[in-house]
C-alpha cells in the first residue's frame, strides 16, 4: 500500500515520518517548495522530539519523499491523508480554505486515475465538513463516491513535544466512514498500533476532536482558577491537586460526563445543517 500525505506542517510531517517508520512508501505533498526540498534532503519541516531521526531513516531507506505535484502524489498512491491546517479566526471559526483547496487538487488528479482511491481527513474540522469535501471532489473529478473514491475521517490526537510517541502509542484511534474498503485499509495501517480502535459515523469522528479540545481547555481553565483561589487562601496547590487526582472513581473518571436523558440531538443536527 502506497500513501500520500497532503500538508507538510506539524501533523503532516509527523505522519509522513511515522508511516515511513512503519514500512510504508510515503510521498508528502505541499505547495511550499521549501518544505518539499527539506524532506527531499532528509530534513524535517518542524522541530519535534525524535522527528529528525525518523525523517533521516525514512529518507535513507527510500521510503519517503516529497513533491509539489498533487497529480504525481495521487497517481502514485492508494490512500491520501489530508493534514493541512484549519486555523481558527478571531471569532473562533475554523478556516477550511486550505482543506477545500486540497480537495479541489485531489479532484483534478482523480480525473487521470482509474483505480479506487481513499482520502482520509486528519485535519481538525467541524461537523458537516466531510460532505462539503465529497461534493468538491465529485464536482471536479466527475467520479462517483464509494465507486471511484471514498472519504474517511481519522482525527489526530498529537501533542506538541510528544507527537511521535502519541502517533505510535495512542489511547484511541477513531475512524469515521461507511465505505468498508476504505475503513479496512486504515485498519490495516493501524493494525500494529496499540490502543482502542473505534469505527464510527462520520459526524461522530468529525466532532470528537472538538470535544477533546474543549474538555482539555476546560481542565486547564479549571485548574488555573482553583489554583488562583487556593493561592489567595494560602493553600498548598500542589498538595491540593495531588489529593484531587487520587480520586479515580468520581474526579478522574467518566462519572458526570454523559449528557442527561433530555438532551435533544435534533437541535445539534439543525445547528450544523447549514
Amino acid at each position: 500500500m502506497k500513501i500520500s500525505v497532503f500538508g507538510l506542517g506539524y501533523v503532516g510531517c509527523v505522519s509522513l515520518a511515522c508511516l515511513a517508520k512503519m514500512g510504508y512508501n510515503v510521498v508528502g505533498v505541499d505547495i511550499s517548495k521549501y518544505k518539499v526540498d527539506l524532506i527531499n534532503n532528509g530534513i524535517p519541516t518542524i522541530v519535534e522530539k525524535n522527528i529528525e531521526k525518523l525523517i533521516k531513516s525514512g529518507y535513507s531507506k527510500n521510503l519517503l519523499r516529497a513533491t509539489t505535484s498533487s497529480v504525481e502524489a495521487i497517481l502514485n498512491s492508494d490512500i491520501s491523508f489530508i493534514c493541512v491546517g484549519t486555523p481558527s479566526d478571531k471569532n473562533g471559526h475554523l478556516n477550511l480554505n486550505q482543506l477545500k483547496n486540497v480537495a479541489a487538487e485531489i479532484g483534478k488528479a482523480l480525473t487521470l486515475k482509474n483505480n479506487f482511491h481513499v482520502i482520509v481527513i486528519r485535519s481538525t474540522i467541524v461537523p458537516g465538513t466531510t460532505d462539503k469535501i465529497i461534493r468538491i471532489i465529485t464536482r471536479i473529478s466527475k467520479k462517483i463516491k464509494d465507486k471511484d473514491f471514498c472519504v474517511i475521517v481519522n482525527p489526530e490526537f498529537l501533542r506538541e513535544g510528544n507527537a511521535v510517541e502519541d502517533f505510535f502509542n495512542p489511547s484511541l484511534t477513531v475512524i469515521g466512514g461507511t465505505n468498508k474498503k476504505g475503513i479496512d485499509m486504515l485498519l490495516e495501517i493501524y493494525n500494529n498500533v496499540p490502543g482502542t480502535k473505534k469505527v464510527v459515523e462520520i459526524r461522530v469522528a468529525e466532532t470528537i476532536k472538538l470535544l477533546n479540545n474543549s474538555f482539555h481547555a476546560l481542565k486547564v481553565a479549571f485548574a488555573n482558577e482553583i489554583g488562583n483561589v487556593a493561592k489567595a487562601l494560602g493553600i498548598n496547590t500542589n498538595e491540593l491537586f495531588e489529593i484531587f487526582l487520587l480520586d479515580r472513581k468520581l474526579n478522574i473518571s467518566d462519572a458526570y460526563l454523559k449528557p442527561g436523558l433530555h438532551t435533544e440531538v435534533p437541535v445539534c443536527q439543525k445547528i450544523y445543517a447549514h
